[in-house]
């Protein structure tokens, strides 16, 4: 288990780019939320800002600004950042968000770990915890989530107060697929009632999502996504799965599965059909490794490798980078995306070595009849992707800009 608190006064940098676009206002029935949801976006992209920049950015009035910036005053979802000097006139008050205007809780449920993050108002990640556990329990991990929140409690390292909501990543799959050492039991995980599993450990609502798909969302609120407003997502943990972003919003698809290529059929020994994730994921790599006399069962167990270790690595992420060159360039030609961006738990050197590789595959391409090929990189949230990105899901319902404020009910 690792168990860290982290300091309050280490802040993400604030970020010029894509998420300006498209952060305009409206006049348009019931959309006095989705105005004050763009205000305080464009704030937490581009603050400190002034009111009259807020105003240009979001096409907004300057008297409807005023009114929706003294609101989040007042909620304390903003602050006051000094004055603009050096212009004519009255220097100018700057707005930033305030990283303790509110805070929530991310939960990643998977088949080798549970991880707790907890994150302010613009998240950063104030605490967090990881216990390396295969095939975790519901009533296990009810346990764990109660003793962090108690220790967040005790130690004050969070306002309660403001908290929001907790969100929770986990696979669509978690208790179907069966995988080596899965045991019967774990099957419970498709019957129960997630969000009641943990009726009681807080006083705000419980989210849940599939785990790429908000590691995708935590990317495009507070990573990369930043900058790119169409990308894949690709994540890489106990399985393989994956999310679409497009014009800065999460696109479900029809059934919630949007670049899910995990179950993609491909050949195996003896014409034996496999899955993608049973060729790339963390148990893959692990079996590969284990095969070769090396062991291998939880993330740390990737760092530092010898020599001969390292070469087994080597081999399986050129058999991924095959694999998973297809499926890529076929993402790629359909959505046309500015990124691709691969996230999980494993180390960053080994992330960088399969978009390294997946690069150079593509570099080769001669027919310049298709689309442009967008870089395979890390993602921003990459070890803990799953749990921020979880973590981010409150703050995405509540205050951050959505489509579906926009849109009536029937």
């Amino acid at each position: 288990m690792t168990l860290e608190a982290l300091p309050n006064d280490t802040r993400m940098a604030p970020r010029n780019g894509a998420y300006e676009e498209g952060l305009s206002g409206t006049n348009l029935e019931r959309a006095g939320d989705h105005n004050q949801r763009v205000t305080l976006q464009a704030i937490r992209a581009r603050g400190p800002i002034t009111r009259a920049d807020l105003a240009d950015i979001t096409s907004l009035t300057a008297p409807a600004i005023a009114n929706i910036t003294r609101r989040l005053l007042n909620d304390g979802l903003i602050l006051k950042a000094g004055r603009l000097t050096g212009g004519r006139g009255q220097p100018a008050t700057q707005l930033v968000v305030n990283p303790d205007g509110a805070f929530s809780i991310g939960l990643n449920i998977d088949r080798d770990h549970i991880t707790v993050v907890a994150l302010d108002f613009v998240g950063q990640v104030r605490f967090r915890i990881s216990r390396e556990v295969h095939f975790a329990m519901p009533d296990e991990v009810r346990a764990f989530v109660a003793e962090t929140l108690n220790t967040l409690r005790r130690k004050r390292l969070i306002d309660f107060d403001r908290l929001i909501g907790m969100g929770i990543g986990m696979p669509d799959d978690l208790g179907r697929v069966r995988l080596p050492n899965r045991p019967d039991a774990y099957g419970v995980w498709s019957e129960i009632d997630v969000p009641a599993l943990f009726t009681g450990l807080i006083d705000a609502p419980v989210v849940v999502e599939n785990d790429a798909a908000a590691a995708a969302i935590g990317e495009m609120q507070f990573g990369h996504g930043l900058q790119s407003r169409s990308f894949i997502y690709t994540l890489i943990s106990a399985g393989l799965g994956g999310g679409m972003v497009i014009n800065g919003h999460y696109f479900r698809g029809a059934d919630g599965r949007s670049g899910e290529i995990g179950f993609l059929p491909i050949p195996g020994e003896a014409g034996i059909e496999h899955t993608l994730q049973d060729a790339v994921s963390l148990y893959a790599l692990y079996a590969r490794l284990t095969t070769h006399g090396f062991a291998a069962s939880v993330p740390a167990d990737l760092e530092n490798l010898s020599p001969q270790a390292q070469s087994v690595v080597d081999a399986w992420l050129d058999d991924a980078a095959q694999y998973l060159y297809m499926p890529f360039l076929t993402l790629n030609c359909g959505l046309n995306p500015e990124a691709h961006f691969i996230g999980g738990r494993m180390p960053a050197a080994i992330i960088d070595g399969l978009c390294d590789r997946l690069n150079a595959l593509y570099a080769r391409l001669s027919d310049r009849r298709l689309p442009p090929i967008a870089p395979v990189r890390r993602a921003a949230l990459a070890i803990d992707a799953c749990a921020c990105g979880a973590g981010i899901l409150p703050f995405n319902e509540r205050f951050l800009p959505i489509r579906e404020a926009l849109m009536k009910s029937a």
